[in-house]
């Protein structure tokens, strides 16, 4: 069985309020995507990733000097039909080849977290997740409705592992019958299996907002003084 990466890079980022969508925002002296890219790859033995990008994307210039083997490839309208096409594109990938789905906006994945995941790989697949630790309220028009009790939810973060054709098969009935998915393990859990949540690092960072950006920069630097 091999394993292989798909990174859906074909949103347009509408909440970061700039002209260039997060993924292509520099971070030090490579995009966002790179860095996503660059991380995910670092997986023992990956065959390959492909990267789903908007037509008009300037991706060359974001995914050159790679180590990985990449295969770009043109996106969908919504992230479950860009990792649907994903699959479709991996050269010579099985059913029962193993998938890892990352977000293109999260560039401070630690080696340590995706061995952790690939180690807890089964049939129903894992994913990267935190317990949450806030406090949760639910609220209308700017007002507090009523607390929401925190035990026993997590917050699902990438990268997410499935055998290819669980993931095809999910992510098929999904888009059939126009299903609200938000990541690959709310189409997979559709199917009624389990995936396991694997306890990942909480500055596993997605960008969303300018300001995440310098986050990124600084848990980076962590990242390499620490060697992961």
């Amino acid at each position: 069985m091999a394993l292989w990466a798909v990174v859906p890079a074909a949103g347009s980022g509408a909440r970061f309020g700039a002209e260039h969508p997060k993924q292509y925002q520099r971070l030090g002296d490579r995009t966002v995507l790179w860095h996503a890219v660059q991380r995910v790859a670092c997986a023992p033995g990956l065959a390959g990733v492909a990267v789903g990008v908007a037509a008009d994307s300037p991706y060359q210039d974001a995914l050159s000097g790679l180590s990985a083997a990449i295969y770009p490839y043109e996106g969908g309208a919504q992230r479950v039909a860009t990792v649907l096409r994903g699959l479709a594109v991996l050269p010579g990938a099985a059913e029962g080849d193993w998938v890892l789905v990352h977000d293109a906006a999260r560039p401070c994945l630690a080696r340590t977290d995706l061995d952790r995941l690939l180690a807890a790989g089964g049939p129903d697949g894992a994913l990267l997740a935190a317990p949450v630790a806030d406090t949760l309220k639910r609220g209308c028009d700017d007002r507090c409705l009523e607390t929401i009790a925190r035990a026993g939810l997590w917050r699902a973060f990438t990268p997410q592992l499935f055998m290819l054709g669980t993931l095809r098969t999910a992510l098929e009935q999904a888009i059939a019958v126009g299903a609200d998915v938000t990541d690959e393990s709310s189409a997979v859990e559709r199917l009624g299996l389990r995936p396991w949540l694997v306890a990942g690092r909480n500055d596993n960072i997605k960008i969303t907002y300018p300001e995440d950006l310098e986050l990124a920069a600084v848990v980076l630097r962590r990242l390499e003084r620490e060697g992961v």
